[in-house]
């Protein structure tokens, strides 16, 4: 076991992690809970799920968030023509008019690969779906007989809300994979949207990222941090039991006295929280605290994370789950009202 480091250390790491979303938000407006969001999952070493209208600054966040973490940043587009191997490389012909096999961008940096954005992964088919569930889970990928290493790599995906043709389902076990997923959505603030129109920086992406210093923290360590972090937040047991509770009314609601108007309870739920899933709620939450500059787990840290970590873990049954986007709010307000709080 790694000796733990001094409480000095992660205070400086704290402080960096600061500075990172005073960064971030140098690029965006109406953004501090996605950009917070997006700080824990960073050194919660976790990837990340967006989804929102097109347009609303999700593009924009996640360069910001590259410049800032610095190491290589990679993006593809999702399309229902493209296939597992142009991740690994693509051909072509060179100037001397012979075949050339290059990496493709999940092998062109190596290592030193640190942040890949696959915009509107649900256009993908699921046969690469399948390719980014390895590479997500494992942080490696087998291709020209070797296998390659991704120790820093953060994956973050788009999904297209919007239009439905040509597009593909998430599979649930992919979805489980990412640490959470966030609703990106335009600021309701009349001040920020007018800002937002009339600004003149605004409308120039490329110099908004520019105002991002790079490499304020240092990506090559922050998987290291991540495991003091957890070692240094800790649970009390009544926090403990009330986990296991949340992540119970995650799977039996009816059990808690969960009623919502119009939903027969007992045929909602297909699947609740996984293992998996209720371990990712708890990494956020330490790490929510740590940011916070706690060394232990209070409620409102669980509860500050629980939707945007747990809510995709949440399958309903078919009839229901149709309606998923008019049912899962009122299912986790309705969790976190029912069980009782330490």
């Amino acid at each position: 076991m790694a000796t733990p480091v001094p409480d000095q250390q992660l205070a400086d790491w704290r402080v960096r992690a600061q500075r990172f979303q005073q960064e971030i938000s140098n690029a965006v407006i109406g953004m501090d809970r996605a950009v917070r969001l997006v700080t824990l999952a960073v050194f919660a070493r976790g990837h990340v799920m967006l989804e929102g209208d097109v347009g609303v600054g999700k593009t924009t966040l996640l360069r910001a968030v590259a410049r800032a973490l610095g190491g290589a940043y990679e993006r593809i587009e999702g399309t229902i023509d493209l296939m597992p191997n142009d991740l690994i490389y693509h051909t072509y012909i060179n100037r001397d008019g012979k075949p050339q096999v290059d990496p493709g961008p999940v092998l062109k940096h190596g290592e030193d690969l640190s942040v890949f954005f696959f915009n509107e992964v649900n256009r993908a088919r699921p046969q690469v779906h399948s390719l980014l569930l390895r590479v997500m889970a494992e942080r490696s990928i087998t291709a020209f007989n070797r296998e390659y290493f991704f120790p820093h790599l953060q994956v973050f995906a788009d999904r297209n809300r919007v239009e439905k043709e040509e597009t593909f389902e998430i599979p649930s076990a992919a979805r489980d994979r990412f640490l959470m997923e966030l609703h990106i959505e335009t600021p309701a603030d009349p001040d920020l949207q007018l800002a937002l129109m009339f600004e003149p920086r605004f409308h120039d992406t490329d110099r908004l990222i520019e105002r991002v210093t790079p490499a304020v923290l240092d990506y090559r360590e922050i998987a290291e941090a991540g495991r003091q972090i957890q070692r240094h937040v800790q649970a009390s047991l009544p926090l403990q039991h009330y986990a296991l509770e949340l992540w119970q009314a995650t799977r039996k609601p009816a059990a808690f006295g969960i009623h919502l108007s119009g939903i027969d309870m007992a045929r909602l739920i297909l699947a609740g929280g996984s293992a998996r899933g209720m371990s990712m709620l708890l990494r956020t939450a330490r790490t929510s605290a740590w940011l916070d500059g706690r060394d232990y787990l209070v409620p409102e840290d669980l509860q500050s994370v629980f939707r945007e970590t747990v809510a995709h873990r949440i399958f309903f049954t078919p009839v229901y789950e149709m309606r998923r986007s008019e049912i899962i709010g009122g299912v986790m307000d309705a969790i976190l009202d029912a069980v009782a709080a330490p």
